[in-house]
């Protein structure tokens, strides 16, 4: 059943039902879960929640707007306390329209004069609207509405104003003939008799709803006598969570701490528990990959950079400054900022300039004598789950991360296309298809690692990015422990690993031209202050 479906059930139904009110997203979610089959979307509340009076002084559009977000965050109906309808016969045609795309499931409208006035104001001196126009009021909204199970409920201030029983039997008679689909009879005694009095003569022709704010300590069981279908709990949460603010608040403020209250109201986490924080969480991990996977991230920055001398006499390549910043921290800002927080560090010359708290170091103290495949061995036990290996001297675009994440494959590399800007490109490739400006072009793949002097063939250059799921870590990390006891390892670089994982292992190219830098010589890092 659809929202307006379930509100006529529980309208038309032979038991006692019950709905409570609430007056925004996080309040509706309260009521759904505490077991009510329906929802009173109160004008007062409503009104209060905005801090102004039940008085028409806040515009339909402003009230439909809260109520958008109820319906969202609720599967249950509701039922809007209309007031009048906002106007004449026009305003309740467009109200019901727009009630409907929100998928509100009924209006509530009473037969007193735009602009309302709360029924427990100066009631007696409140004055009513004549029935044929209220009946036309009614007639339109019917006539209007999308949804045949969508609910009018007409509700007589008749006994409030001080009109009388017969007054409030014709005007109830009248409202059902017109199409209301119940009648809501109000009083403010504090007795039901006013109630028992109409049900008498009212019998069974028609559902009727009650609110018994004012004669709260009747027992529900003479309401169920009366013949009563649905009764309205109707401004209950508001006033009890007044309540509990001002208390709160005088605590606070009295005390100038929090260990007062602290106890005594919910969790912050509760609050995220009614927000839905982790159907968002779920909904991450599906469409935002860098943010749903968790990633370990690998820096390979042990090197010193003989060809910086003067950069480097006191602090290895990856710390030198480009504009006023390391290289090394522009990578783990970029890392942070895609939500890698995981981050190890393989570091070697210098080692005691590289450190931090948004990163974990691995110590490379055979530097002098290695290459950057034996930094990513030592750091072979961290690699675990998704993976990210990243070369610590580069400075890199934010942008070929998340390209290299969110491309299709297990192993992954970012190649550049572009190797005519650089002096002296390395690492060259080629790839099964060359480069194309197709934004949509895929199944692209690593099809050999070249030599230097090779590079007529080549496709471009590795970056030095790469990306390792966790489907293909451990053929990952089976080759890379396979090159470890063969002779020469210390001398092998990364793309000799990516070139012995090509008989295993598709290794998937995201290719792009420039948006990097591998800072070798003088010019690299006069180019790496425009970066």
């Amino acid at each position: 059943m659809n929202k307006c479906q379930k509100l006529r059930q529980l309208i038309t139904s032979p038991e006692l039902e019950f709905i409570c009110e609430a007056h925004n997203g996080i309040s509706a979610k309260i009521v759904e879960e505490a077991g009510f089959k329906g929802i009173w979307a109160s004008g007062l509340t409503l009104s209060a929640s905005l801090g102004v009076r039940d008085s028409n002084e806040a515009s339909w559009t402003q009230l439909v707007e809260i109520l958008e977000f109820m319906s969202d965050a609720t599967t249950i109906p509701i039922l809007l306390d209309g007031d009048t309808g906002y106007g004449n016969f026009n305003n309740m045609r467009r109200l019901v329209q727009k009630l409907e795309q929100r998928d509100i499931a009924g209006v509530c409208i009473e037969d007193k004069l735009f602009p309302k006035t709360n029924s427990f104001i100066n009631s007696e001196k409140q004055p009513l609207a004549s029935i044929d126009e209220f009946c036309g009021k009614i007639k339109a909204a019917k006539d209007v509405q999308h949804d045949e199970n969508f609910s009018v409920i007409a509700r007589t201030e008749a006994l409030i104003a001080g009109w009388g029983l017969r007054e409030s039997l014709e005007r109830a008679e009248a409202y059902r003939r017109a199409g209301a689909d119940a009648i809501l009879v109000h009083s403010k005694k504090n007795n039901p008799s006013d109630i028992e009095a109409f049900m008498k003569e009212w019998g069974d022709r028609h559902p009727v709803v009650i609110v018994p704010t004012k004669y709260y300590s009747t027992p529900t069981e003479r309401f169920r006598e009366l013949g009563v279908s649905l009764i309205i709990w109707a401004n209950h949460l508001m006033r009890s969570s007044v309540k509990v603010m001002t208390e709160t608040a005088q605590k606070i403020a009295q005390s100038e701490s929090l260990t007062a209250v602290e106890d005594a109201i919910a969790p912050v986490s509760e609050l995220f528990r009614l927000q839905g924080a982790k159907e968002l969480q779920i909904a991450e991990k599906k469409y935002l990959p860098t943010r749903g996977k968790e990633y370990t991230a690998v820096i390979l920055a042990a090197s010193r950079g003989e060809e910086l001398f003067e950069f480097t006499r006191d602090k290895p390549k990856a710390m030198i400054e480009i504009n006023k910043s390391p290289v090394l921290s522009w990578t783990i800002d970029i890392l942070n900022s895609i939500e890698i927080k995981n981050i190890y560090v393989v570091r070697g010359y210098k080692k005691e300039t590289i450190s931090g708290p948004n990163f974990k170091t691995i110590d490379n103290d055979n530097y002098t004598q290695t290459k950057d495949l034996y930094s990513l061995y030592l750091a072979k036990d961290c690699l675990q789950g998704n993976c990210i290996v990243i070369y610590g001297d580069c400075l890199y675009k934010k942008h070929l991360f998340t390209d290299l994440l969110e491309g299709e494959g297990d192993i992954k590399i970012v190649v550049d296309a572009d190797v005519t800007r650089k002096s002296r490109p390395q690492d060259f490739v080629k790839c099964t298809k060359p480069y194309t400006n197709d934004f949509y072009s895929r199944n692209i793949y690593l099809d050999q690692v070249l030599q230097e002097d090779d590079s007529e063939r080549a496709s471009g250059e590795w970056s030095g990015l790469l990306a390792v799921e966790s489907a293909s870590l451990p053929v990952f990390k089976e080759t890379l422990e396979q090159l470890a006891q063969k002779d020469g390892f210390e001398g092998l670089s990364v793309p000799d690993l990516l070139g012995a994982l090509l008989g295993k292992s598709r290794v998937s190219v995201m290719y792009t031209r420039g948006g990097w830098i591998d800072i070798d010589d003088i010019a690299d890092y006069g180019e790496a202050g425009r970066f």
